[in-house]
């Protein structure tokens, strides 16, 4: 008599197992807050995805994401199911693929990534995460290999190199002279990397947690919105002011603190008074980081890419055939309709 499995899922390939590491400045980054693994981590998604998900959840950072890479290191799967697993772990909330600046100097160059997170997380979580990985003041170097050294040691050049002279034959034993003491080092300085006292925009946020639970805020979320709460100090109101706003009329229950947060600041934006300072004009900073459509991989802002997927991903197919046929182009329908007949 059979007995029955209880797993949960099928069990990903071991860590230790080869994986493609993909170039520098490519591949997989792990995304911040995540929690300890637990054998249920992906016990709610299907069965293929609970397999794929379980081995990208081992590679470290760096390795290869890509579909193709992925496929041959998953006998199970090919590449076609890869590419649809990636896609349903996105809308899962799970991955986002990004475009991001790397490099020093003038050799600065686009990379594409895929920032993964163990525990699923909402649009507006991973909006305000790659916003703070945009927000960078310098684009990420790319690590380098040191240039190989063909030359030898300098203790082993100068062994080689001096001449021993035998002692005469002639002369008394003599003691042998004390070692010269070697000169003494200079004590290394070390660099103390001063302090950046926070603004009262980030303590005012920091200090609405404590004030109200529902408001707990991390500190990447205070940074994203650090600047939309120095717009209000900058119309004369204070911290007291500010929280009596952001708290006051809570619902029961809030699913995401920093979307309530970003909308109320929004709204709730207070006017300019004739005692009220002019808002200086500041430019906004070079998007560093473009959201990539984990389907067909279009950048764009991460608002406008929900669940990691553009608008024409996101239509179903009931969607699409339910225009009225007069409006669809059939010139662009008998063209995708020829390139799906050639043979690869």
């Amino acid at each position: 008599m059979a007995t029955e499995h209880l797993s949960p899922a099928l069990r990903a390939p071991a860590s230790s197992r080869p994986y493609a590491k993909a170039r520098p400045g490519y591949g997989k980054r792990t995304a911040s807050g995540q929690r300890a693994p637990r054998t249920d981590d992906f016990a709610l998604l299907p069965e293929r995805e609970r397999y794929i998900a379980g081995y990208v959840d081992r590679l470290p950072d760096g390795a290869a994401m890509d579909i193709k890479s992925l496929a041959k290191s998953l006998p199970l799967y090919g590449q076609m199911a890869v590419s649809s697993a990636l896609k349903a772990l996105g809308v899962a909330g799970h991955l986002r693929r990004v475009r991001c600046l790397a490099g020093e100097g003038d050799q600065v160059r686009w990379v594409s990534r895929t920032y993964w997170s163990r525990t699923a997380r909402d649009n507006e979580w991973w909006d305000t995460f790659l916003t703070t990985e945009g927000s960078r003041s310098r684009p990420e170097a790319t690590p380098t290999a040191p240039p190989p050294s063909n030359t030898a040691p300098t203790s082993s050049l100068q062994a080689t190199s001096t001449p021993t002279t035998p002692p005469e034959p002639t002369a008394p034993p003599t003691s042998p002279a004390p070692a010269p003491a070697s000169p003494a080092l200079p004590e290394q300085r070390t660099s103390v990397t001063p302090v950046v006292a926070a603004s009262p925009a980030y303590l005012a946020l920091a200090q609405l947690g404590r004030l109200d639970t529902r408001l707990t805020l991390s500190a990447a979320d205070c940074r994203a919105l650090e600047p939309l709460a120095a717009g209000w100090f900058a119309r004369g109101v204070d911290a007291d002011y500010l929280t009596q706003a952001l708290t006051a009329g809570l619902p029961t229950q809030v699913g995401s603190p920093v979307g309530l947060v970003r909308r109320r600041l929004t709204d709730k934006l207070p006017p300019l008074t004739a005692g009220s300072p002019a808002p200086a004009t500041t430019v906004a900073p070079k998007r560093r980081v473009l959201a990539e459509c984990t389907e067909c991989g279009r950048p764009g802002s991460p608002e406008a890419l929900p669940d990691g997927l553009c608008r024409p991903c996101r239509t179903t197919p009931q969607e699409a055939s339910a225009a009225p046929p007069a409006e669809r182009d059939v010139h662009a329908l008998v063209g995708q309709l020829r390139e799906l007949t050639r043979l690869p």
